[in-house]
């Protein structure tokens, strides 16, 4: 494509309402939209217009057309077939589906208005280039037609760098994986579920369906209200699905929020182990350790070597975060240190790891968020152990889970709005 900059833009406002003429000037009635076809294309095509003949709604096929311009639009026939408006799949209409609407921004990761749309042809079609965000988008629309056009554009942004809102058109759906959602972090994509309205945000979650991990992802880093809100909209099967997929803790505190009627069939449910962990978890106070705690860990005896441990590393399923620490216990199974995995490829591979683990400090399982932090904050610890009355180990609590109670919900989304300030 030519460089954007280098191309003629047409204001869809401006094109709106104008007259449908054909060959010869005459016309034949009005522009009420611009039709697109959703596809693999950055910048889709405008496939058609909507316009108002005679009081009909009437479908206008795009090679048909040879000119649109500020002001309407120009056949390249002297006759119209009068066939009527009827969505085709993947067809969307500018103006009743995108203008005024929310869309997302995927490279600054939020939610955006859209107040005027940018066209501009090239490679032999029209084609969408751009959204308008800012406020003069939208005061050229309020303005009489023959000064609108005086007002330069403001804001634009790439409109392949956009994804629209389409689950209120019956022939589209926003689907996942998807080239421009599937580079968001699922955080981001939490942060966009939990900014847009229920329908927006439900729409986000149904395209991530195709991708069962993503979802999981995406529902651990939701906040409470947000999780049960789109929970409860599944069934028990479809829901023990996101929560098998899920972190054990994640998973119990999304299950203490449930109403309690449906805990019970879900959890049964669960795969045998998850529900073993989740069941256990429940049993303690959200905001102590033992409430804040995976049981995800790697612990092994004192006699173990390095090959020993880095083979049972590699045989494990838990996360990178779970994986960074090793923890050693004796032979009645009570912890005795820990180490990072850092220091233990960097140690001579023929100690035992008793030898070369260090002091660990630790909670217990009715520590308060209190002596927790400040544990975490003394020790400079990222993760720390949580074991029972007897000693022996039980969970770890990583620095994030501490971070998601102590910080105003919200916070990430806040923090990135004063970023792009």
């Amino acid at each position: 494509m030519a460089s954007r900059a280098s191309l003629p833009v047409l204001h869809l406002s401006l094109v709106l309402g104008g007259a449908l003429r054909d060959a010869q000037g005459l016309r034949l009635g009005k522009v009420e939209d611009l039709i697109v076809r959703l596809g693999a294309d950055d910048y889709p095509p405008v496939t058609g217009l909507m316009a108002d003949v005679a009081g009909r709604a009437v479908f206008v096929p795009a090679d048909v057309v040879s000119e649109i311009a500020a002001g309407g639009a120009t056949l390249s026939e002297s006759t119209l077939s009068l066939q009527p408006f009827a969505r085709r799949p993947q067809e969307v209409l500018l103006k009743e589906d995108v203008l005024d609407h929310q869309l997302i921004n995927v490279d600054g990761a939020r939610l955006v208005r859209t107040n005027e749309i940018e066209i501009a042809r090239f490679d032999g079609w029209y084609r969408v280039i751009g959204v308008d965000t800012g406020p003069r988008g939208l005061f050229r629309r309020v303005l009489p037609k023959r000064f609108a056009g005086t007002i330069e554009p403001g804001k634009i942004l790439d409109w392949a760098s956009v994804e629209p809102f389409t689950g209120h058109v019956p022939t589209v759906r926003l689907r996942i994986p998807h080239p421009k959602l599937g580079r968001l972090h699922p955080a981001q994509l939490a942060d966009l579920v939990e900014a847009a309205s229920h329908r927006e945000g439900g729409e986000i979650l149904d395209a991530l369906r195709a991708d069962a991990e993503r979802e999981a992802d995406v529902f651990e880093e939701l906040d409470a209200r947000h999780q049960v809100e789109f929970i409860e909209e599944r069934s028990d099967e479809e829901a023990a699905q996101i929560l098998a997929r899920m972190e054990s803790d994640d998973a119990a505190d999304l299950v203490g929020e449930l109403p309690e009627e449906r805990r019970e069939d879900i959890l049964s449910l669960l795969p045998p182990a998850q529900s073993r962990r989740v069941r256990a978890l429940l049993g303690y106070e959200p905001a102590t350790a033992g409430g804040l705690m995976s049981p995800d860990f790697v612990c092994v005896f004192a006699q173990a070597t390095q090959d020993e441990v880095l083979d049972r590393i590699a045989r494990s399923t838990f996360s990178a975060d779970a994986l960074a620490w090793v923890f050693v216990m004796n032979q009645s199974k009570r912890l005795k240190g820990a180490i990072h995995l850092v220091d233990l490829l960097r140690a001579d591979p023929a100690r035992p790891l008793g030898e070369i683990a260090q002091p660990a400090q630790r909670l217990r399982t009715d520590a308060d968020l209190e002596e927790t932090a400040r544990l975490m904050t003394d020790y400079d610890l990222t993760v720390a152990p949580v074991v029972d009355d007897e000693e022996r180990m039980i969970g770890v609590i990583t620095v994030d889970d501490v971070l998601e109670v102590v910080l105003p919900r919200g916070w990430r989304r806040n923090f990135g709005m004063l970023a792009d300030e």
